[in-house]
């Protein structure tokens, strides 16, 4: 695995912090599926979970467009690969999913994301509500750190599993 990512500074303001432990944690993501052939990037290595690299590459592609574009500035967007059969459809509906396409969206919602992001003041309150509570812009690039190192963890044991790499 080759790894490009740029380490988050010990000491900057609040801001520069954020916006560099959600970049870190992006491009962790992209280092575990460096390198894998489509049919590993697919591959469900932790069975019985339904969980592949490329599932979470889909499912981070949603997560970043709901967080940013349909929460935090109330676009009026569909959501990405749902199912009305299947919530679950970015992790679950893999075997025939272009990876290509997977990678172009996610890559796509990230710039989104960062465009947005930087226009705004930490403490924006979203448009839209998450279970009937407003949520700043600060909470929304918490829970996206949170949110990408859970995943980077199971991406970790998923990579394992797949051919034995280990690493941050």
């Amino acid at each position: 695995m080759v790894d490009t990512r740029i380490p988050p500074p010990y000491i900057a303001d609040e801001r520069t912090m954020l916006d560099k432990w959600l970049d870190w944690h992006r491009e962790t993501l992209a280092v575990k599926c460096a390198g894998l052939s489509e049919e590993q990037l697919r591959e469900r290595s932790a069975p019985p979970s339904s969980m592949s690299l490329l599932g979470l590459v889909r499912h981070m592609a949603h997560v970043e467009r709901v967080w940013f574009r349909i929460v935090l500035i109330g676009e009026d967007i569909p959501r990405l690969y749902k199912a009305p059969d299947d919530s679950d459809a970015d992790f679950n509906r893999v075997d025939e999913a272009s990876t290509e396409e997977a990678f172009t969206t996610w890559r796509e919602e990230i710039a989104h994301a960062r465009r947005i992001s930087a226009g705004l003041s930490l403490d924006a309150i979203g448009h839209a509500q998450h279970r009937g509570r407003e949520c700043s812009h600060r909470w929304i690039l918490v829970h996206m750190i949170e949110e990408y190192a859970r995943h980077n963890g199971h991406a970790d044991l998923l990579r394992e599993r797949i051919d034995g790499a280990v690493g941050t």
